[in-house]
């Protein structure tokens, strides 16, 4: 073999494993010791397999995958992740656009004629410096319009955040760039006297039943990464 090819093949060969070593690093996976311990990726980058609208049976327009990300355009409604979950563990990122509005739902029920909101908790995705006058508990990472974050360590629209999300038997707890930022007790007392002097119908929300994963169309721009759960 001629140094000529030799040199060739030793670069296409350091080539192929740059790109494999980045696509493992990558984003959108999960490592070894992740899928060991029973974690589920909800997005793979490429597709939009597993999700559908909100009280429909098809993939909405407005909602698509752009760069290894689900985005939205603000035009498609909300989704859901095609699976229920009680006790979880839930992980993404989110990337707001200037201005932005949007949320990440837990425990969902499509419920006829009502919107997502009447039986999911919301957590709250807000460029906050773009709306310094809402409530506390409307500001990302709030537990929207019930709790506010204890730590408030949003990063500025065009960033992203990381979020994680655990209910447990109850406990539930949301955490935001690595700080615990809510924890409160559903169906306890305090739980509903909350829930019964806020907007949201008693009757159907929060309840400890297995409900849908869903993101929100809040008319923004908005962007998810890294969306992977594990069931407790």
């Amino acid at each position: 073999m001629s140094k000529k090819i030799f040199s060739v093949l030793t670069g296409v060969f350091a080539i192929a494993l740059l790109i494999s070593l980045t696509s493992c690093s990558g984003h959108n996976r999960l490592s070894r010791a992740e899928s060991e311990a029973g974690w589920i990726l909800m997005f793979d980058g490429e597709t939009t397999d597993g999700w559908r609208g909100y009280n429909r049976t098809g993939f909405p327009d407005g909602w698509s995958v752009q760069d290894g990300t689900l985005f939205c355009s603000g035009r498609g409604g909300d989704i859901i992740y095609d699976q229920k979950f009680l006790n979880f563990h839930l992980k993404l990122d989110w990337r707001i656009s200037e201005g932005g509005n949007s949320g990440i739902f837990v425990l969902a029920r499509e419920l006829e004629g009502r919107p997502i909101w009447h039986s999911a908790p919301e957590i709250q995705i807000l460029d906050n410096e773009a709306h310094p006058n809402v409530n506390p508990d409307q500001f990302a990472p709030a537990l929207y319009d019930l709790i506010p974050p204890a730590v408030q360590n949003t990063r500025p629209a065009g960033e992203w955040n990381s979020v994680e999300i655990m209910i447990d038997r109850g406990t539930f707890t949301i955490w935001q760039n690595g700080a615990q930022v809510v924890q409160t007790q559903i169906g306890t007392p305090g739980w509903t006297r909350m829930v019964d002097e806020s907007k949201f119908p008693l009757e159907y929300f929060g309840k400890l039943v297995p409900g849908y994963i869903g993101l929100q169309d809040h008319s923004d721009e908005v962007w998810f990464r890294n969306i992977k759960i594990r069931e407790l």
